[in-house]
């Protein structure tokens, strides 16, 4: 069987990425493709393998202003020959064009959520007034259309979570199965915690780092925050002394920070939330908003979800967390985080997408447009 692995981008090692790093042990034969490659900012594993990036790779520096022009990338890439197409999907990924004969098995992240349920606060709030706003509304008309015609091109759709699953049905119409994303749980480890919360998340406007920033801004609490992305300078500008921006870390130092932190804090909704996993591995506590991926990942022993995005909200959190961190477990977290352990991911997967059809499928999400779910 010769298979193909399409990833939108390889820039970098976060959740996507380190997806295809365990699809390609999964697929040990399969090619890489992707619209923008960076094999110095990617793992060995993916280095390994043939990697074939698009026409658009050499502006890779600018990937987030050429949206219109995926499309056309994706569609050039030449398939021929492949009897296994993996899509890996959050930006554009699963609109290649595969033989008939092909199958494509796509591995969701999230449908393109500034297209679909973020796009009116991309476009009134996250979106600068002038020509830039009164372009996006025909070039996201445009985008939607395309994406949900690509959906047709997908032979099975899997989800990370089932709130993803439930966006794919609402924007796709498509049932998927749900089979969480690999971490590698057994890599990271506890020690006594410092005074320090930690935030670790690309620095972009849906994961609301801002209203993190201006909470412990306030109450004098140490916060480290990891990542990097468009908002950094502005974050740096509101932040005051106790907030420590580090940017991009090495996964030493990442493990490190877990292990030494009091909690992670999450003040976006998260498709799956991978980071809190991560933290939950190293025997910490997570303080989430109480919605998407979090309903999922954080356990009722295991932190504080709130209610809504704002700062009061999150302040109470924080407060509600040191009245009852003294009697959490930390071993009862790692424990937990066994159950989102990458062996779990390579099982399910590798039955997947060596079966034919229907074989050894686990079971597949629809969601009705009453609210109901149902279970095939």
């Amino acid at each position: 069987m010769r298979a193909a692995i399409i990833h939108y981008w390889l820039l970098n090692m976060r959740g996507g990425e380190r997806v295809v790093d365990a699809l390609c042990r999964i697929l040990p034969e399969a090619d890489v493709f992707t619209l923008f490659y960076d094999p110095e900012r990617v793992s060995e594993t993916i280095r390994a393998r043939r990697v074939t990036a698009s026409f658009l790779n050499p502006l890779r520096r600018h990937y987030r202003s050429l949206l219109p022009l995926m499309p056309m990338a994706l569609e050039s890439f030449d398939l021929r020959g492949y009897d296994l197409i993996v899509s890996s999907e959050s930006g554009p990924a699963k609109g290649v064009l595969a033989s008939s004969s092909a199958r494509h098995v796509c591995y969701c992240h999230t449908p393109m959520r500034y297209l679909w349920d973020l796009y009116p606060a991309y476009r009134n709030d996250w979106t600068a007034a002038g020509w830039k706003r009164a372009l996006m509304a025909p070039l996201a008309n445009y985008l939607r259309m395309w994406d949900y015609a690509t959906a047709a091109r997908v032979d099975a759709f899997v989800a990370n979570s089932a709130n993803v699953a439930r966006r794919i049905w609402k924007t796709y119409r498509r049932e998927a199965r749900v089979i969480y994303p690999p971490v590698d749980v057994d890599s990271f480890y506890w020690k006594p915690p410092e005074d320090y919360y930690l935030v670790v998340s690309e620095l972009v406007p849906y994961k609301r780092i801002d209203e993190a920033v201006r909470a412990f801004s306030k109450s004098g609490r140490r916060l480290k925050i990891v990542g990097h992305g468009p908002e950094w300078e502005s974050l740096r500008g509101m932040a005051r002394r106790n907030i420590e921006f580090c940017g991009r870390v090495p996964d030493a130092e990442l493990r490190e920070l877990y292990a030494r932190s009091r909690a992670l804090v999450l003040p976006g909704e998260e498709d799956f939330g991978m980071t809190a996993v991560e933290a939950l591995a190293s025997g910490k506590p997570v303080i989430a908003l109480g919605r998407g991926g979090a309903l999922e990942t954080v356990p009722p022993f295991g932190g504080v979800l709130y209610p809504e995005p704002d700062e009061s909200h999150l302040e109470a959190a924080l407060t509600q967390l040191e009245q009852v961190e003294a009697v959490l477990h930390a071993a009862e977290l790692q424990a937990w985080a066994g159950r989102f352990a990458e062996r779990e991911f390579v099982r399910k997967i590798a039955n997947l997408v060596y079966s034919s059809g229907d074989a050894g499928r686990d079971e597949a999400v629809g969601f009705r447009s009453d609210g109901g779910h149902r279970v095939r």
